[in-house]
């Protein structure tokens, strides 16, 4: 990354919200806390659709819109990591957006905290219709660089997982828990389509908070051999330590964006916190297909869903901002490992038996001018 030397009047913003499309980012816009749009900056590198940057008039809180997907994701932040109008090297970074969500362990209108985030798709993947009989249940799904789908991938690209600061995650999530949730009459219709279901009884109660991890794919999906296949692949991936409850398409990127800013020392990684509220629920209601809750349940929680990125995310960029000078300025101390797969910011992944030699193999390519792992 090549990142630009910062100019004298450099904005030194405390919490940076970073949102991925038009209605996630105007939530914030016209509320009585803050104004956002007192003073906007243009970034080069940005998305044409979203080319400033929006912050308060002290510049103590900043937005930035990604644009969707995972491409745009990290163009964008990598842009913004780089840009010499701002020194964030103490910023706290809240990825506040909407995700599909698993009935199994929250519902429509949740607001969710992760401490992971898994690029589930990052994968081998058979034609469903060519998988061998014994495979029926993958979706056709298998670690790269292996021929088990429950084998611990062998080829690492680095991006497969993050691992957040948790002790930041749980002081986020005590701010939340003083949000009064919003609820929609069609997110409380379709959630009833889960009654039925003790499975799924998570799926049909109130909105609430949760703390789960996310999965990162391009791919929008719907269906119960599919959510099955990506709890398994967060399990797997993170030897048993995530627990999948949210499906998006940016936190993987972005992190890598601010994984390489921290790397260049431009930004510290342990400052960022992931919100993701629930929009549409990930497999059906019994009795209904994935393409029904595909095609017709994307749009059940969507109103308050986006409602509830600004209701809980307002109570913690305020507690940050209020207790900055006791708590937040120094940083909340890590009680986790915090980077990536390769280990970047120091420490080793703990991430199942092959996290050393990710570790070894890594250093020592690195060495010989190859970062790739074959």
């Amino acid at each position: 990354m090549t990142v630009g030397k910062l100019v004298a009047a450099a904005l030194t913003p405390k919490v940076f919200i970073i949102d991925f499309y038009n209605d996630e980012g105007a939530i914030w816009y016209g509320i009585p806390e803050f104004d956002l749009l007192a003073q906007n900056t243009s970034v080069p590198g940005l998305s044409p659709r979203y080319p400033d940057v929006h912050c308060t008039q002290d510049g103590t809180i900043c937005q930035v819109v990604t644009d969707e997907g995972e491409i745009n994701a990290a163009s964008s932040i990598s842009a913004l990591v780089a840009s010499p109008a701002f020194d964030l090297r103490q910023t706290y970074f809240l990825l506040a957006g909407i995700a599909g969500i698993s009935p199994e362990l929250a519902t429509l209108a949740s607001v969710t905290f992760g401490k992971f985030a898994v690029q589930v798709a990052l994968q081998y993947e058979i034609d469903p219709s060519e998988l061998p009989a014994n495979w029926s249940a993958t979706g056709g799904f298998i670690p790269q660089g292996t021929s088990d789908p429950n084998a611990y991938p062998a080829y690492i690209y680095g991006t497969e997982v993050f691992q957040l600061n948790d002790a930041l995650r749980q002081r986020a999530i005590a701010f939340a828990q003083n949000a009064t949730l919003a609820d929609s009459t069609t997110a409380q219709a379709y959630r009833a389509l889960y009654n039925s279901s003790a499975t799924f009884a998570a799926g049909s109660r109130p909105p609430s908070i949760v703390a789960c991890d996310t999965a990162t794919s391009d791919n929008w999906w719907s269906g119960n051999v599919l959510a099955a296949e990506f709890e398994r692949t967060t399990k797997l991936f993170t030897a048993g330590a995530g627990t999948y409850c949210t499906t998006q398409q940016e936190d993987n990127a972005v992190h890598g964006a601010l994984v390489r800013g921290n790397v260049a020392g431009r930004v510290d990684f342990s400052r960022v916190i992931s919100i993701r509220t629930g929009s549409d629920f990930d497999r059906p209601p019994p009795g209904m297909s994935a393409s029904d809750n595909l095609f017709n349940g994307q749009s059940a929680g969507y109103e308050a869903s986006i409602e509830n990125i600004y209701r809980a995310g307002v109570k913690v960029v305020q507690g940050i901002v209020n207790e900055w000078n006791v708590t937040f300025a120094a940083g909340v101390p890590t009680n986790n490992y915090v980077g990536d797969m390769l280990g970047s910011l120091g420490g080793s992944p703990p991430y199942g038996p092959y996290a050393k030699q990710v570790a070894t193999r890594f250093q020592s390519t690195k060495r010989r001018g190859r970062t790739r792992m074959r």
